[in-house]
Formats: structure tokens, sequence, C-alpha cells
């Protein structure tokens, strides 16, 4: 495959309580996780703020990954033979998300200035853990929809982190924003949470996603010729419920609906399909895989995103296990 970066990834580990990831059973996962083909895994550190309108980021005892909890997973991700992209994240601890952060413009108004003192020392710190840790990628940003509109305080934080961190700059958007901020072009790899409704009432099935992904291929075409960049589904993924590929974004269960694994495998079929081959496509980070697992007969009556064993964990595999296309 004719690619300087495709990542064959997943996210691990996000909201991990106090102390999990140093367990037994977080290596146990881990390594269930990896022998699906990886050779990227996506690891979250939680940061909070109090509210959307707060000014401060700041770890939380026992819902902040500890430095040593950080160091210890990403080791372990390297004695597997994974990569690492080291995802630090801010959270809102009233519940709302995080793109919702936001502040006023107006002239005399310093909002923005602070809060992106905290921000900055929040992501230079992580960037220097992972430039110590030998991560190969570094997330600066998830999902952050009012920071991201502030363009020359955005190049100014990647331009800091640059100045700590060499490996590769991946920043993540929401889908939807592909055309949003006119500073993507700073970073290495434009990261898109991929929660593309694929179905609707009356088109379902494989070839209503195939349609669907057929389109925003098209999209992300346009993206990377505007930018001049790789781009890579940073987050992607759906649960297994019926009805789950017309809100990927949707973290709700709906009780009242069955349980569909094959709904979950076909939009992971469909989705890698559509991107795989694209040269300028850079591969995907899926969302998301626990860090405790429970056994696999409990984890096939649940309704989340992990795959772990389900039908789309070997459709993941089928995939991440393809024989490598030679160069031409």
């Amino acid at each position: 495959m004719a690619k300087d970066l495709f990542c064959k990834g997943y996210t691990w580990g996000f909201f991990s309580g106090d102390r999990q990831l140093l367990t037994p059973q977080a290596k146990a996962s881990m390594e269930r996780l990896a022998s699906n083909g990886l050779d990227w895994i996506c690891i979250p550190v939680n940061a909070w703020q109090e509210t959307f309108y707060s000014l401060n980021i700041f770890s939380l005892f026992g819902r902040t990954q500890t430095d040593e909890e950080v160091k210890h997973v990403v080791n372990m991700a390297h004695s597997m033979g994974l990569k690492v992209c080291l995802k630090p994240m801010v959270n809102c601890l009233d519940s709302a998300w995080r793109a919702k952060i936001d502040f006023p413009t107006e002239r005399g108004c310093d909002y923005w200035e602070k809060w992106f003192a905290s921000y900055n020392r929040f992501m230079l710190y992580y960037a220097r853990m992972a430039e110590e840790l030998g991560c190969e990628m570094l997330c600066t940003g998830c999902e952050m929809g009012g920071m991201d509109k502030q363009a020359s305080y955005c190049e100014d934080m990647i331009a800091r982190v640059r100045k700590v961190y060499s490996g590769t700059i991946m920043h993540n958007i929401n889908h939807g924003d592909e055309f949003a901020y006119k500073w993507l072009d700073k970073v290495d790899v434009i990261g898109i949470s991929a929660y593309y409704p694929v179905t609707d009432e009356t088109h379902k099935g494989p070839e209503a996603m195939r349609a669907s992904w057929s389109r925003v291929v098209e999209r992300l075409t346009k993206c990377h010729e505007k930018y001049n960049r790789p781009i890579m589904f940073a987050e992607i993924g759906v649960r297994n419920e019926q009805g789950c590929s017309m809100y990927p974004w949707d973290f709700y269960d709906r009780y009242e609906l069955p349980l569909d694994e094959q709904e979950q495998s076909d939009f992971y079929e469909t989705a890698m399909e559509a991107t795989w081959d694209i040269d300028w496509f850079a591969g995907y980070f899926w969302w998301d895989w626990k860090a405790i697992l429970p056994s696999e007969e409990e984890a096939k009556k649940n309704r989340d995103f992990t795959i772990y064993g389900k039908m789309a964990e070997q459709t993941l595999k089928k995939w991440y296990t393809k024989p490598a296309v030679e160069e031409k």
C-alpha cells in the first residue's frame, strides 16, 4: 500500500478508573485488541474543566490518568509492537460536550486568552511526555469546535507543541467541520470524528451505507485538496443496536430497540471498504475498547461501541490482517 502513514488503530482505555490501567486485566485487554492486527493504538488522557464556560483545565484525582499510568500503558503498547497516538482530551464536569467550550470575542474580552493559557500548559505537558516516551503521534485537540474557530490561538498552540514534540501532530475535528478552520494546514494529519449517518428510515443496509460512504469520500477528497494534508478517522464507530448507523454519534441506549451486531459489523465493513485504498487516507482509531473487559457473554448483551466479542471484531480483524498491497 503506497502510504507514508496508515494507522490500523483503535482507541483504548477512555475514561478508565483509578489505577485500572496498571492491572493485569488491562494488559490482557490490550493484548486481545492487538491480536486483531493493529499496528497503532490511541491512548486518551482525560483532563477537566468545571463547565463549558470555565477558564481553567485541571487534573482530577481518580478521573485523570496519572503519569505513572500513562507511561505504563505507552510502554506496554510499544512492547507489543504498537505505535502510539497520545490523545490528551478536555472534558466538562457539567456534562457539556467539549465542542461547546466557547467565549465572547468582543473587544476587551480576554476569555480566550486566559483559556488558551491554561490549554497550552495542559497540551505542552503531554507533548513533552509524548516526546519522552517516544509516542509516534500526538493529538492536539478533539472535537473542540469553539476552540478551533480561534485560528491565531490554534496556530500558536501548534507552533509551541512543535518546539517540544518531534512526532506526527494530528488534530481531531468533528464531522461536518471539514472546511471550517483555515489553519488546519499547520498540522501533519487532519483527524475527523467520522460519526457520519450512513442510513436513514428509508435507506438501510450495506448498499445504503456504501452509497453514503461514497458521498463522504467525495467530501473528504475536497478537504484533502483544500489543506493538502492526509486525513484519518481519528474517531469512528457505532454501537450494536438496531438503527445505530442512523445516529453513530449517539451514546444513549435505546432499550426499546433490539441488539444488532450485524448493523454494527456492516458499518465497519463499508467504512473500510470505502476508504482503505485511498492514497491520502491515513487510517482509523475506532471508538473505543475498554481497558477492563467483561466476559464475552456479557459483552454481547451490552449496547456499547466496543466490538469485543461481537461480529464487528472479526470484521476488523479481516481488514487489519489483510496482506499489504505492493507499491507499484
